[in-house]
């Protein structure tokens, strides 16, 4: 009789072996720890960016890149998570991640001229795409279905509380320390993700296999997304300055990376199949499963809704009617701890109800509460801006945790990486649009209405133009509601179309 083997130290089967059903829950934690530390890292450097401008001497625009150099380096890596999991297995892929974002602190925090800041948020950016797709990826395979709403609240809540409570932390440090404090805070978070994931995340693959050196990575796809990325958010930002001409150029050559990037994954999965190449930076088949596909065109617009409010609502606060700051920081901290407690709350939900049901009644309040902003005006009484901003945070509550699982469950364990990969990729990039698209559609309105943000503008018109634009937000989670329902299940398994 042969004698059953020995797990190799490190695989999942050891590690499983060692601790227990409780296992799964320390390997959530431990890369819990570090999706915080890539999500701070995003948000915080906000409200850095006025010190920022003054210790380099730079432009609005040139010190904004800052943020939308991560971005864009955020969303371009997304997609080589599922071939970095399989070429070095999790605990590497998280571990070279991590000690690119503690590098990007470090450098970036210490940095005496601008160009090693943009290096630095780049790394970061990098580090960070690569890291976010993966708890979906453990959630959906180290779970069982009746555990992973509650998985995903876990999970949520930890996350959410990083970019809720980071702004106001990093406010303070810029004050006390200036703007090098905000790269120092990722350090700690890195350290202990690092220490973690030598204890708990295991050097295999998905599904517990072996890393293959020989994992191939499609580096014609990866640089037609990055390219067209790079040039989509370029043109956005171009238009919005006003520069038709360059903005048309970029997008054209956006247009043109978009086509060429489907083109060229058609053919890469053709030739995948017949055994004569690797696997396509993304595999479109993903797409023929109806609810990934429904899923995936929540997240993009979910995506734009999010970020574009994220930044319009502090813009609003404060040059519409005329808040400060501090007090601003104030008014939406409450809402941002009850997003947590809610989203807790709903992936415990999500074990139990229909995840389309969950994620349509969060697209609901979320477009209810950027529709009501147009019933206020300078004498509302701020307890109702309170109101529409916790309104529209628990939507967000009843969204995060039941997308992902509304999106992925049914598919293929195989497809998981890559479905997890994708969604996230184009919830980003949907993000990285959102927000120079309310910025152009916010400066459209104020010259169809005449208006600026200046102090000694006239109110009435500055908040016509607000209003019109938190009007699109709503209409958009109208569509996102209607491919939300979309999501779910029908009898006799998954759809394909």
């Amino acid at each position: 009789m042969t004698p059953p083997s020995t797990p190799a130290p490190g695989s999942l089967q050891a590690l499983q072996a060692a601790h227990g059903p409780r296992y799964r829950w320390l390997l959530l934690m431990s890369v819990m720890v570090g999706a915080m530390a890539a999500i701070m890292s995003s948000t915080v450097i906000n409200v850095a960016i006025p010190d920022l401008s003054r210790h380099f001497g730079l432009g609005q625009e040139r010190a904004q890149w800052a943020t939308s150099g991560f971005m864009a380096a955020t969303v371009a890596s997304m997609l080589t998570t599922p071939w970095m999991l399989a070429r070095f297995g999790f605990r590497r892929t998280y571990a070279y991640s991590m000690w690119a974002l503690l590098a990007g602190g470090v450098v970036g925090g210490l940095a005496d001229n601008y160009t090693l800041v943009l290096a630095a948020r780049v790394a970061e950016g990098l580090a960070a795409g690569v890291v976010q797709p993966i708890p979906a990826i453990i959630i959906l395979r180290a779970f069982g279905p009746q555990e992973q709403g509650r998985a995903s609240g876990v999970f949520g809540m930890g996350v959410v509380l990083a970019p809720a409570l980071g702004p106001s932390v990093g406010g303070v440090l810029v004050d006390w320390f200036g703007w090098r404090s905000i790269f120092f805070m990722v350090v700690p978070f890195c350290l202990a993700s690092l220490w973690l994931a030598r204890r708990y995340v295991p050097v295999t693959g998905p599904g517990g296999v072996a890393a293959r050196r020989d994992a191939a990575i499609d580096w014609t796809g990866l640089v037609l997304a990055s390219a067209g990325t790079v040039c989509l958010l370029n043109g956005l930002v171009q238009w919005q300055a006003g520069q038709g001409l360059q903005a048309a150029l970029l997008l054209s050559v956006t247009a043109a990376s978009v086509l060429g990037f489907v083109a060229w994954q058609r053919r890469r999965l053709h030739r995948h199949r017949d055994g004569s190449g690797a696997a396509p930076l993304m595999n479109l088949e993903l797409f023929r499963h109806r609810q990934f596909a429904m899923g995936s065109l929540v997240a993009l617009i979910y995506g734009t809704a999010l970020f574009g409010s994220t930044y319009l609502l502090p813009v609003y606060l404060q040059m519409g009617l005329g808040l400060s700051a501090s007090y601003v920081g104030a008014l939406l901290l409450p809402a941002g701890l009850l997003l947590a407690v809610t989203i807790a709350f709903v992936g415990r939900l999500a074990d139990h109800h229909p995840a389309h049901g969950l994620v349509s009644l969060g697209l609901l309040l979320l477009a209810v509460s950027f529709a009501a902003v147009v019933l206020l005006d300078r004498d509302t009484p701020l307890i109702w801006l309170v109101a529409l901003t916790i309104v529209g945070r628990v939507g967000l509550g009843f969204v995060l945790p039941s997308l992902n699982l509304g999106t992925m469950r049914g598919l293929p364990g195989e497809l998981i990486p890559q479905a997890s990969s994708v969604a996230n990729f184009l919830r980003m990039l949907g993000g990285a649009t959102g927000v120079s698209l309310c910025g152009i559609v916010l400066e459209w309105r104020l010259g169809v209405h005449g208006a600026d943000l200046s102090a000694a503008g006239a109110v009435a018109p500055r908040l016509s133009a607000f209003n019109e634009t938190f009007a699109l937000l709503a209409a958009l989670c109208g569509v996102a509601l209607w491919a939300a329902w979309h999501l779910r299940a029908h009898p006799g398994g998954p759809q394909r179309h």
